[in-house]
């Protein structure tokens, strides 16, 4: 691997890291967020569609943005969105205003959504660069980084400290972060020097060709899923520790932290077994895990349980999306494409659809409904086969490299 290559995953795997720390400063303090604004459980969810919100707006104009500008660009995009999204939530705290938390978390959903989609394709066209597994340890950098934010929050919440000044520091700590990773980032990366046919029609409506593969909609499926497990105890752990299982604040951020450091352990450990075992055996067996932590933390006698089977939710959800984004890249023609698609409805289903569940939550409390969460993943695991992309490609998901003489 050359040096500019170097520079280049080092870049993603920064900004990742940063981005993840944020999520989880955000994550943490939700309901020291909750307490301040004064809403109940069911209220807190609509705070909360202000990040579906800006998250959907953020996935679905990434792919069009990065055919136009580049990866570069994009990111830098989402990067200005995430910094003024966490001060404009930080001010809605210190106000108490909801609808500024709302529009706060938009500016940060946006930001998010827009900067990641084009962070997968960056790492797809890594892997093809080098040939080996990335996708797996640049999300860890994520996980890695939600382990930072949930052990700074679970500090900051024990101490007391202002919730707006604490989201401040982290938008400051993620510009600086930002922008020295947007100066490493290669340009043009995804960017289209002609328009692909039919591109020009509804904006990113160019590429929905891509979804007439059978195979790719499976696909679709899964990191749906997957990423709606993961999303769910982004969104919602802490509460549900605090709100199901009566514990205080400080030990519902404690069991965050605890969960987002399984996600990081599965998916900087993943690759070797991915190489070992491939796709399929890899994404069943996770499924089956996250399901088993699920039905614990929904059945659980005590705290103590309930918080250690996250750890097996967090080790069984932490290879669904880097999988499945890099089984779509695996394609001679529309790689760049098909790992938008794929991305935008991973993320869409990791921000978007968890607020949804706080409404049901009001009526038979969000441990009962973690049961739709343990569907979707059943589901996953039934469809993991469609992460088989053919002999043509080895057990990473990278196209296989030709024989040397």
């Amino acid at each position: 691997m050359d040096a500019a290559t170097r520079r280049w995953r080092a870049a993603l795997f920064l900004f990742m890291l940063a981005s993840g720390t944020g999520m989880a400063s955000w994550v943490a303090r939700t309901p020291a967020v909750r307490d301040g604004l004064d809403v109940s459980t069911g209220a807190m969810g609509l705070v909360l569609f202000g990040l579906s919100t800006g998250s959907m707006a953020g996935v679905t104009a990434s792919g069009p943005l990065v055919r136009r500008r580049g990866g570069r660009a994009t990111i830098l995009g989402g990067v200005l969105l995430i910094v003024s999204g966490l001060l404009v939530v930080a001010a809605g705290t210190v106000l108490s205003q909801a609808a500024v938390v709302f529009g706060g978390l938009a500016l940060f959903g946006g930001g998010m959504g827009m900067s990641e989609v084009a962070f997968n394709i960056e790492g797809a066209a890594v892997e093809s660069v080098i040939g080996r597994p990335v996708l797996p340890v640049l999300h860890g950098c994520f996980s890695l980084g939600t382990v930072v934010g949930a052990l700074l929050g679970m500090a900051l919440t024990a101490a007391a400290f202002p919730v707006g000044w604490h989201l401040t520091l982290v938008a400051v700590l993620i510009a600086a972060a930002g922008t020295r990773a947007v100066l490493a980032l290669p340009h043009g990366t995804g960017k289209e020097d002609a328009p692909a046919a039919g591109a020009g029609r509804g904006g990113g409506g160019g590429h929905l060709h891509v979804w007439r593969d059978r195979q790719l909609v499976l696909i679709g499926v899964i990191v749906l899923a997957m990423a709606f497990a993961e999303g769910a105890a982004n969104d919602w752990l802490p509460l549900l520790m605090v709100d199901g299982y009566h514990v205080s604040a400080t030990a519902g951020s404690l069991t965050f932290l605890v969960f987002a450091a399984s996600m990081t352990l599965g998916r900087l450990a993943g690759g070797p077994f991915l190489e070992r075992f491939g796709r399929v055996k890899v994404v069943r067996i996770s499924g089956l895990t996250a399901a088993l932590g699920l039905v614990v933390v929904v059945v659980a006698p005590s705290p103590w349980m309930a918080g250690a089977a996250t750890v097996l939710w967090g080790l069984g959800a932490s290879l669904g999306f880097p999988v499945t984004v890099s089984a779509a890249g695996d394609h001679p023609r529309d790689a760049a494409a098909r790992v938008a698609a794929v991305s935008t409805a991973g993320y869409g289903a990791f921000l978007v659809g968890p607020p949804a569940l706080g409404f049901l939550a009001d009526h038979i409390g969000l441990r009962l409904t973690m049961t739709v969460v343990l569907a979707l993943v059943a589901v996953a695991t039934a469809l993991a086969g469609a992460l088989d992309t053919g002999p043509d490609h080895d057990a990473t998901g990278a196209q296989a490299a030709p024989a040397t003489p």
